[in-house]
């Protein structure tokens, strides 16, 4: 089966609000089937990475990509993975589908540190980072987060060596605007994306990932079907 063509983000939405509206899938069940997909495609991508438990770091964003990001975390976690979670803002404020999947991690035994506590000069002793930070709905330049995205970059760049991890974006890299592929440059000059290796979108590809800086920073682009 062919992916659907490129979409804008505006019409992901509104395929997600007429699946809900209709009752075909719940919030929660689109959620679920996204962070079901970002994992297979993971092991699709490194399959002795499916053989045996291993270890990630996982960034989880504000808003539902960082509810995508707690999904990947339990489901890793049923597979014996040892997991090092990082949440960007309070997740107590998640939006509701996104907080409902925060608490399924905390019950699974999850723990989840403030991204506060995340050492950028610390080893990353991971197989995986998963960026669950800002998907297709960011608009604005993340200033306050180049240092950990210049650290990504640079994990993701130096790719080459098997001893480093596979940096893998949810929907998107942070920072790139899903529309024009462009990245959202903070003022200050610093990092305003990271590199991924691998990229996992849902339904459709969107325009930014065709686009300008978005299919050098996607890496592979894989299209997840999450039943729209």
């Amino acid at each position: 089966m062919t992916n659907p063509p490129a979409i804008s983000c505006a019409e992901m939405r509104r395929l997600e609000q007429d699946a809900m509206a209709s009752g075909r899938a719940s919030g929660l069940e689109l959620m679920e089937r996204a962070g079901q997909g970002v994992v297979a495609a993971i092991f699709a991508q490194w399959p002795d990475l499916g053989k045996t438990g291993g270890r990630a770091v996982i960034f989880c964003g504000p808003g539902n990509n960082g509810g995508d990001g707690y999904v990947v975390a339990r489901l890793l976690h049923d597979r014996g993975w040892a997991l090092r979670v990082f949440s960007y803002g309070d997740p107590e404020k998640l939006p509701p589908d996104a907080r409902a999947n925060h608490l399924r991690w905390a019950e699974a035994g999850g723990d989840v540190r403030d991204l506060a506590d995340w050492d950028p000069d610390g080893a990353w002793e991971a197989d995986l980072i998963i960026d669950g930070l800002f998907g297709t709905g960011l608009v604005r330049p993340l200033e306050d987060l180049s240092t950990l995205l210049a650290k990504i970059d640079e994990v993701a760049t130096a790719n080459q060596d098997p001893a480093t991890p596979h940096v893998v974006a949810v929907d998107i890299p942070s920072g790139v605007h899903a529309d024009s592929g462009e990245i959202l440059a903070p003022s200050h000059g610093g990092h305003g994306a990271a590199h991924a290796n691998l990229t996992v979108t849902f339904h459709s590809a969107k325009h930014g990932h065709l686009r300008a800086k978005g299919p050098e920073l996607c890496g592979r682009l894989i299209v997840a079907d999450i039943g729209l």
